[in-house]
């Protein structure tokens, strides 16, 4: 079996630069929106983030519907990426669409609570397991007020998180385990103080390393994903959570699980899917159908132990909680998600098809020769320049080939199909077709011919 080092970089280096002039050649109404952006945008976009894409100027989407974008130039594609997982259940759904539009013409904020929110809180934690909710405009805030409600709760200062993980920008996240010490992520803008110095890093999977780092007793959580999603899928070994959380349990530390991206696992996501009790629970991005909003539920216990918090506190700012927080517009948008479109029914397509897609896409790099891996979380896949799936961070890092990652993202854009950016990940949706994903695959074959 061949690996990535074993292909000619002159001819990856070729291949770049043509599919880039045929990029720059189909597109000419990006190329002069992109280049008038640059007047009055910072890096000629909205979100810098958008220019994470490997092309050479950014794609303006004209629309998006379903499992479908359509560009400026009129040029349609399968959407395998899915706004990063925010549009997880399809672009703009009817049910959400309809709801929104209900909802506009009533009311969008007003601070106080509408009659949805209840609704949608009793189906939350029927799903979910947790008895109490709270609102946030991002998984980002809702990491923060988690960190925040530990700290709280537990009165002590330290985070835990696993080496490679991605909470959204929680600053204290951003420290990454270098020689066996926690450094500050290089790539950190703006940050005055060390999240380092409160915040303890092991790696994934590592049971002795994670009891150690929780034996003095003063880590208020362990903040994770229940899978490692966005240094590349790294999934969790049999049993480990299980004595994670006992650990977690037997040294005092709250357990946090981030299933912004593991939603991906089953309606009730990963954490229900696999049996695990964790004491807050974070929800982003999909949660209300592509409309800004999060939400953190709470074990009863611990539900109590921070209402007593804040009660003993003086009234006034709490550092939790954002004003458009649970706003009306975003609960009318969730309990549509909820109730109409993150179905049972839903998920059962959406698992099929990735594991289409799953299959389709080993078979295609066994068939060319390259011994690579390919790893599914529910509607979730990824393949990577690995022989087997890493089991933490650092073996996921070390697999990581940015040249040809951009030349895999760049050539199946302009035959029409969309994956995730950052990294090769793949979501399909209820509304993707299987002739769809098989095309996806044959192209994908075409590419690894290329490389051939």
């Amino acid at each position: 079996m061949r690996t990535a080092r074993d292909i000619d970089r002159k001819k990856v280096a070729d291949l770049l630069a043509r599919e880039r002039a045929r990029f720059c050649e189909e597109r000419p109404r990006s190329r002069a929106i992109a280049g008038a952006a640059d007047a009055h945008l910072l890096f000629g976009v909205p979100l810098h983030w958008m220019r994470d894409w490997p092309t050479p100027f950014s794609l303006f989407v004209e629309s998006a519907r379903a499992a479908e974008v359509v560009d400026v130039d009129g040029h349609r594609y399968a959407d395998f990426c899915l706004g990063d997982t925010g549009a997880m259940f399809g672009h703009s759904p009817a049910a959400v669409a309809e709801a929104v539009a209900r909802q506009a013409a009533r009311g969008l904020t007003a601070m106080l609570p509408s009659a949805d929110a209840p609704r949608v809180a009793e189906e939350l934690a029927r799903r979910f397991g947790l008895p109490r909710w709270q609102w946030a405009m991002s998984a980002s805030d809702a990491n923060r007020f988690a960190l925040r409600w530990a700290r709280a709760t537990t009165g002590r200062d330290h985070l835990l998180v696993f080496n490679g993980c991605y909470h959204g920008t929680v600053d204290e996240a951003f420290v990454d385990l270098v020689d066996g010490v926690p450094r500050a992520r290089t790539s950190l803008l703006g940050q005055a103080h060390d999240p380092a110095r409160f915040t303890r890093v092991v790696e994934f999977n590592d049971l002795a390393a994670l009891d150690a780092a929780l034996a003095d007793r003063q880590v208020a959580c362990l903040m994770a994903e229940p899978a490692m999603t966005n240094i590349g899928m790294v999934l969790p070994e049999p049993g480990f959570w299980d004595e994670a959380a006992a650990l977690c349990r037997r040294h005092g530390t709250l357990l946090v699980l981030d299933e912004t991206h593991t939603l991906s696992s089953g309606p009730g996501g990963y954490a229900r899917e696999h049996g695990l009790a964790p004491d807050m629970l974070v929800l982003g991005k999909p949660v209300a159908g592509g409309v800004p909003c999060a939400v953190y539920g709470m074990s009863a216990d611990l539900a109590r132990r921070a209402e007593r918090a804040k009660r003993d506190k003086p009234e006034g700012h709490s550092g939790i909680g954002t004003t458009l927080s649970g706003n009306a517009l975003a609960m009318a948008a969730m309990r549509a998600t909820l109730e109409s479109v993150a179905t049972p029914e839903a998920y059962r397509h959406m698992f099929r098809l990735a594991k289409r897609l799953e299959n389709g896409l080993a078979d295609a790099i066994a068939e060319a020769g390259f011994g690579w891996c390919v790893t599914r979380i529910g509607a979730r896949v990824e393949f990577q320049f690995v022989s087997r799936a890493p089991r933490n961070g650092s073996e996921a890092a070390a697999g990581f080939d940015d040249e040809l990652e951009a030349l895999a993202h760049l050539f199946l854009l302009n035959r029409g199909f969309m994956i995730t950016p950052f990294h090769n990940m793949l979501l399909v949706c209820p509304d993707t077709r299987e002739e769809v994903v098989d095309g996806l695959i044959a192209v994908f074959a075409q590419w690894l011919g290329a490389l051939s």
